[in-house]
């Protein structure tokens, strides 16, 4: 199943690039890659199921902790692109992350559930409970997620580290545009998808 951001994922990612996928899961985002953009991929992810299978499927995969830093890991500059896709919301450290990853790639690609969407905004603000739906699936008592957060707080912290917004997609789950969604995506974006690079 192609989750609603990887379209715009795969259309950012050059061609025959060296990619990392940070937080790789089960290595479908890799997997696609490889195949409609024919990247060299390598993913990092913590979780022995997960790992297990990525190397079922054939993936170049990595057992480490991404709390514990990745800059160490990888020479300067030793990919094209770092991807972080839903999972920079699940870091103790996500100014870190967004730092190493720029220092060991000449771009990043971030994408997380926005905060800030109205259906989140609803269920805390008037209902009075952790947004549960599409976009975030678990139960607050039982969720990766412990930084989550809106358009403009990603952008702020993006403004904090020197960091340049080269491009920026907000979709909802159905992958639908909205002159509404155009307007005010901050309140109608259910996933933010982000390129960036150090700012010169």
């Amino acid at each position: 199943m192609i989750r609603p951001d990887w379209h715009i994922v795969e259309q950012w990612i050059t061609p025959r690039s060296r990619v990392l996928d940070l937080g790789c899961g089960d290595g479908s985002l890799l997997s696609h890659l490889i195949e409609r953009r024919q990247v060299s991929a390598v993913g990092l992810e913590l979780d022995d199921d997960q790992v297990a299978a990525c190397i079922e499927a054939g993936l170049n995969v990595i057992q480490e902790d991404l709390d514990s830093g990745i800059s160490d890991w990888f020479a300067p500059m030793s990919f094209d692109f770092v991807i972080v896709s839903q999972t920079i919301q699940a870091m103790r450290h996500p100014e870190r992350l967004l730092a190493d990853m720029l220092s060991i790639a000449r771009e990043g690609i971030v994408t997380f559930p926005n905060m800030g969407y109205w259906r989140n905004r609803v269920q805390l603000g008037l209902l009075g409970h952790m947004p549960f739906n599409r976009a975030l699936p678990n139960p607050w008592y039982n969720t990766p997620n412990i930084h989550l957060c809106t358009l403009t707080d990603f952008e702020t912290l993006c403004d904090e580290l020197g960091l340049e917004i080269i491009d920026r997609a907000v979709v909802d789950s159905a992958r639908r545009e909205s002159a509404l969604l155009r307007a005010f995506p901050n309140w109608f974006g259910e996933h933010a998808i982000y390129r960036i690079k150090r700012r010169v």
